[in-house]
This record gives C-alpha cells, structure tokens and sequence, in this order.
C-alpha cells in the first residue's frame, strides 16, 4: 500500500485533534478563569531510502534520502496569561491580578485553580461552585499567621468580635490660656468593662490662675457612675503654654493622659486622642485585601483581621492537569505547591468584588479553525489522490 495514505491519515488524525482544541477554546469563551490551549505538530519517523555517503578520494559525500511518515501532535499547551477582569461588586467574587492559583480542597485532595467565583455554604465556610473549600488560614485575635496549618476558611455571621475593658485614655488640644478665673469646661468620656457595659467618665477642669502672661493652672477632676473619682488635682503650664505637672490621673482602673495638652490664647480645643476597650460587635460586612486578607467590619465599628486567602505557584504551571470545574491537579512534571501569601513571592494580589475571565482569543481562535479546517481538506485530498493512483494500478490487469 502506498505511503501516503497512512501520511495522510495521520494528518487527518492530528488536524482533528487540533480542532477538538479549538472548539473547546471557543466554547469556554466565557468561563471564569479559564486558560486556552495551542495545539503543537511534530512529524513522525522518516523511511530512509538511501543512506548518506562520506566523501572519498575523487568522490564527493551523498546526502540520505528519507521519506517522511506522517504528523502527530508533539504537545497541547497552556496559556496561562493574564485574562481580563469583569466587575461584578459581589464582595466573595476574588481576581488574582497576576501568578498563581487559589488552594481549594475537595474531599481529601487539594486542587488549584484561578475562577474566584466563590460563595458561603449554610455553615459558613468559603466555597467554590462545586463545594470545595477554600484554602487559608484563621485569624485568631485579628492576627493571622501564613506559617501556619491550611484550613477551609469559614466566615459564619454569627463571628463575634470580642469585648475588652477600657484601661487607657488619652487626650490632647488646647486649654485657653485668656480664659477668666473659675471658667469650666466639662469632658465626657464613654469607657467600657469587661463585659463591654459603657459608662461615661466625666472630667472637669476649672481655671485657677487669671488671665495673663506667665504660668497658667487648671484643677482637673474626675468622676464616673461607679462612685469613682479624683481630684482637684492642679494642672500646670509654664510661660510658653508647655504642661509642667499634673498630667496623669487615674479613674477607677482607668489611666488618663493628659501629657500633650497645650495652653496657649484663643484656644479651646481640648478632646480625646485615643480610647481604648469595645463594646461586643456582631460581623456585618468584609471586605478582602489585595493580600488575601479578609477584614471584618463589626456593630461595634472595629474592623479585624478575620482570615487570609493563600495562594500556590508552581516551577512549571504547564504541566497542571486539568481536572474539570475548573480545577488544576499536580502532575510529576509541574513540581510541588509553593503555597504562600498573595503580593509575595512572585504570587499576584487579589482584586475583591472581581472576576477573571477567560483568556480565549476568539479572532486567533477562528482563525485556527480556518487552519484546522484546510489542513484537514488538504490531507483528505492526499488519501483521494493516493486511491486514484491504486485504482490506476487495479486497472492495468484488465
């Protein structure tokens, strides 16, 4: 039989699978995190017909004769580059804005993959469409530590953020160094114990000193709902409206700072810089950081560190096998998961309220069908002209 319609065979063979690749481009077209592929050729073993010669004496070298066999497909590729992104506002919708792959697990495997279209499941855990879990690591105390053990990252809405007793007060400002003799200025603090009751703290200062050039005293004093107080204490500024004593007081376990107030003219400016102690606040909003960092916003108007999305790169993404939903398997030539956190390492950040979108080339893509499409034409020819010489030969016997 002739040699050619094996050749042409294995064209049509491999022009077939190069449009399987296509199709399956186009359509995806529209899948989130999707990564097109190329399809590559290589031709198959040559026949030789005349083996080469090494140049002798009076004769020169003869080159081999080698008639080739065929194509195959040398390797299906990957692109793993950058889609574009859709904005979508859905605060679980999560873009990776640069290399590597989420970390999710299903049953006992971990997959990788780059669609952040995720959602909550009833028991609040971070999941993908399919119902795999969403890899990072649990924030304890609003600290999150990345050298830690993976886990699926569970945001209920029942999260609490905790209450915590006022211990420290600080205030700064301006007391009025023109004001007159027995002016009064009242300040209201709202502190908290440890069950994050709240109580207001009242501070009163009443000037001492007359108006005038030189030292300046205020009598400072201090009660709360609880039957604590302090005072008068004599507060001192010197001539150039600097604080000299009488700074630091305590109220019923509270320390009250008053080290940075001034006392200058025409001033009264006079307010808390820093408090700290909460009341307890249920989770209302998140929000996620373009290091993967989910940030919590409570009732109580703290916001807190509440889990850290992590992220995987790999020495070789080309060779991740594809395992369907979207998700990537290793394989023995894409190397291990060097998992770590986003906008480190090479990984890309994370884009919130985001998607990445397919990367498919649609104009290249149907021009690889036209491609295909005459590739395949053209062999399809080779195996009729190949046939036409055959009956040529079937018929010399007649």
């Amino acid at each position: 039989m002739l040699r050619s319609l094996f050749t042409g065979i294995s064209g049509l063979r491999s022009h077939q699978t190069m449009l399987d690749v296509t199709g399956n481009n186009i359509a995806n077209v529209n899948t989130t995190g999707f990564k097109s592929s190329q399809t590559q050729f290589k031709d198959t073993l040559s026949q030789i017909l005349q083996n080469s010669g090494a140049p002798q004496g009076n004769v020169g070298g003869t080159n081999p004769a080698q008639v080739g066999l065929g194509v195959q497909v040398a390797g299906i590729t990957t692109n793993f580059s950058q889609g574009a992104a859709q904005v979508t506002n859905r605060s679980t919708d999560v873009m990776i804005s640069g290399d590597g792959f989420f970390v999710v697990q299903k049953g006992n495997q971990q997959f990788y993959t780059r669609a952040g279209a995720f959602d909550f499941d009833a028991n609040g855990n971070l999941v993908t469409p399919e119902g795999a879990f969403v890899m990072g690591w649990a924030a304890q105390n609003g600290v999150v530590d990345p050298n830690g053990i993976l886990s699926p990252l569970q945001l209920p809405m029942s999260t609490l953020n905790g209450s915590a007793q006022t211990t420290s007060v600080t205030f700064d400002g301006n007391l009025p160094s023109d004001a007159a003799a027995g002016t009064t200025l009242n300040r209201d603090i709202e502190v908290y114990d440890t069950l994050g009751n709240s109580r207001i703290v009242t501070l009163t200062f009443e000037k001492v000193t007359a108006p005038g050039a030189g030292a300046m005293t205020w009598n400072v004093s201090g009660s709360d709902p609880n039957g604590n107080s302090f005072g008068p204490t004599a507060m001192s500024f010197d001539a150039n409206g600097q604080p000299t004593g009488g700074t630091t007081h305590t109220l019923g376990g509270i320390a009250i700072d008053l080290g940075t107030t001034t006392g200058y003219a025409n001033l009264t400016t006079l307010q808390v810089a820093s408090r700290d102690g909460q009341q307890a606040g249920a989770l209302q909003s998140f929000q996620i950081g373009a290091d993967g960092t989910i940030i919590g916003s409570f009732s109580n108007g703290m916001k807190e560190a509440i889990g850290r999305i992590s992220l995987a790169t790999f020495a070789n993404p080309n060779g991740l096998e594809k395992q369907g939903g979207n998700l990537y398997g290793v394989s023995v030539n894409s190397g291990d998961p060097e998992i770590g956190v986003a906008a480190d390492g090479g990984r890309g950040s994370l884009v919130g309220g985001a998607l990445e979108m397919s990367n498919v080339d649609l104009s290249a893509e149907f021009t690889n069908l036209i491609i295909a499409q005459r590739g395949f034409q053209a062999n399809s020819r080779v195996i009729t002209t190949s046939d036409e010489l055959l009956q040529e030969l079937v018929n010399l016997k007649r």
